[in-house]
């Protein structure tokens, strides 16, 4: 069996293979209210038709104010529950685990109507407001925040609850020099995101796992590198983390240079140092380029953004392509048959 289909346990969840739908916003919210909408449940529910065996859910904020636009999703109000329920039972339905990641975007809000704020009064680039500095009574309501949306994620059926510290957003703004110039005890880079952890930990039914979305480098002189990232990973682990989603960059505007596995090396690293499961994602939607990286151990799982925003059935393509059995509901059986596997084998990337 390919690895890529083998079934993929941490804790007390079990998903059928190592494929995740990586979050991606989709900024589609009808009333700014937050709620998923059919939107949503047409996109989740149709890759867990087409295989993936961990469907994560984009970005949902734990506050009004934290969202990027007024068109994401947030987790800020009970009353939002039973929307995410709703997809989440269809992910269910198709045989898929599915997971949210809260967040929140500080100052990365670009929404008029939000108010950005951050770690110091620093603006992420010429293009975005400066945010205003959280006051210690500040920083204890948004932790209490991401507890609270995470209590809601798994009310709603969740079987997993990533917390986003990456791509620029609120906890990654915490964790770097380029964002946090603070004097006080929250100075300390990886203080904010250790007690985010411990708060969405206490929230979180003891078998399951809690995720950890990272950048490993910043791509900036001036900000954190990979050596300064595992060191707050690790503490991250010690307080609770199970899993690392392991990305990169988003808080300079600095873009890296692109190729496919570029950021597997991360994952690889944080893998042997942290003894924990990572997540590797990042331009790997060839499906032996995937395989390649679980068989040489240096990822637990794979996420597909892009590739899975082209065709919802990566994951049966990918099956095709590696000689594994296609699982479809039998009505897109006959789009699935021994002609569709010939010519995907035929051009496995």
């Amino acid at each position: 069996m390919a690895k890529l289909f083998e079934p993929f346990r941490v804790k007390d969840l079990t998903v059928k293979n190592r494929i995740m739908m990586s979050p991606m916003c989709q900024y589609s919210v009808w009333e700014h209210d937050g709620r998923p909408n059919d939107w949503h449940y047409v996109h989740y529910i149709s890759r867990a038709v087409g295989g993936a065996g961990l469907v994560m859910m984009e970005m949902t904020d734990v506050e009004p104010d934290g969202r990027i636009t007024v068109r994401d999703l947030g987790l800020w109000s009970d009353d939002q529950i039973d929307a995410y329920a709703r997809v989440i039972e269809g992910i269910h339905a198709y045989g898929a685990k599915a997971g949210i990641q809260i967040a929140h975007a500080g100052r990365k809000a670009e929404s008029p109507e939000l108010s950005p704020v951050g770690p110091s009064p620093i603006a992420f680039s010429d293009r975005y407001r400066t945010p205003k500095e959280l006051s210690r009574d500040d920083i204890k309501r948004l932790v209490a925040a991401f507890a609270q949306a995470a209590r809601r994620a798994v009310k709603a059926g969740a079987d997993t609850v990533e917390i986003h510290g990456a791509h620029g957003y609120l906890v990654h703004q915490f964790m770097s020099p380029l964002s946090n110039q603070r004097d006080d005890e929250y100075g300390d880079y990886a203080r904010f995101g250790t007690e985010v952890t411990q708060a969405v930990k206490s929230e979180l039914p003891a078998g399951m796992p809690l995720i950890m979305r990272v950048s490993a480098t910043e791509y900036h002189p001036q900000g954190y590198d990979i050596d300064q990232l595992e060191s707050m990973a690790r503490q991250y682990r010690d307080h609770g983390v199970d899993v690392f989603d392991v990305s990169s960059g988003g808080n300079a505007p600095v873009v890296p240079a692109f190729f496919p596995g570029y950021q597997v090396p991360y994952a690889e690293r944080l893998r042997k140092a942290l003894g924990v499961p990572v997540i590797a994602v990042g331009m790997l939607e060839a499906p032996a380029l995937a395989e390649s990286v679980l068989q040489q151990e240096q990822a637990d799982m794979i996420a597909i953004a892009r590739g899975m925003l082209r065709d919802p059935y990566w994951a049966n393509t990918a099956a095709a392509a590696l000689g594994e059995g296609i699982q479809v509901p039998k009505a897109y059986d006959r789009a699935f048959g021994p002609d569709f596997v010939s010519k995907t084998r035929g051009n496995p990337s």
